[in-house]
């Protein structure tokens, strides 16, 4: 009997992945890889090698977990496909949590008090934007995942009200524009894990919160644009 939860997490430059049992949601392992334009190569050797050391096959996995978005077009393109890939031969169920959320119960999880804080998780969209979104300790949504544009004024309402604790590759642009406010924390170095992603889709496999995998497709949250080359002279 299959009892196994697989994740995915490739909505970063860091490539990562780990198995939860279901019956009690604890990890079992994890592996990452943290090389730029890793994941089209490594991914599927990052899971076959997580099982064998684990001492377990591919057929102890009882569905997978992807890390949904928003995050990297590309990295989140890759995970989908090799998610859907696996659920399709595996026959098993596709789990997508999102990543704004799994990195909000990462920190959360291990945060002294985290009844005082908003979680703002925030991962970078290029120039002054970010993806971002609050959440309560208990993971309760109380601004759903958007992208902002970064300025003095940004989640100043929130602030007003709220300690916030801001952490993610996005950070780092908006701690300075708040220095001076004593209700905004920062952390470093945080980065979405793939043993996040697996401990919120042990909840969602138990209430049967699946995806169709034919036609799932990642949380971009902004449409991915592209430009077409220009014809040679």
């Amino acid at each position: 009997m299959s009892f196994l939860i697989l994740s995915l997490e490739t909505s970063s430059s860091i490539c990562s992945v780990a198995l939860h049992r279901v019956a009690d949601g604890s990890l079992v392992g994890q592996s990452e890889l943290r090389l730029e334009k890793s994941h089209s190569s490594h991914l599927s050797v990052l899971v076959n090698q997580l099982l064998e050391n684990c001492q377990y096959t591919l057929q102890d996995v009882a569905a997978v977990a992807v890390s949904d978005g928003p995050g990297s077009y590309t990295g989140l393109r890759i995970g989908a496909a090799a998610a859907k890939g696996l659920c399709f031969a595996l026959e098993i169920p596709l789990v997508a949590i999102s990543t704004l959320q799994a990195l909000a119960y990462q920190v959360a999880s291990y945060t002294a008090r985290p009844e005082q804080y908003l979680f703002c998780p925030m991962l970078d969209a290029r120039r002054m934007e970010v993806y971002a979104a609050l959440y309560t300790h208990e993971g309760r949504e109380v601004l759903a995942p958007t992208p902002l544009i970064l300025e003095e004024t940004t989640l100043a309402e929130q602030l007003a009200h709220h300690r916030l604790l801001c952490f993610g590759n996005g950070a780092v642009k908006f701690q300075p524009l708040v220095a001076g406010n004593v209700h905004a924390d920062f952390l470093a170095d945080i980065q979405p894990s793939a043993v996040a992603v697996g401990a919120l889709a042990v909840q969602a496999f138990r209430e049967q919160d699946f995806r169709d995998v034919a036609y799932y497709e990642p949380f971009y949250l902004k449409e991915v644009y592209t430009t077409t080359p220009r014809p040679k002279a």
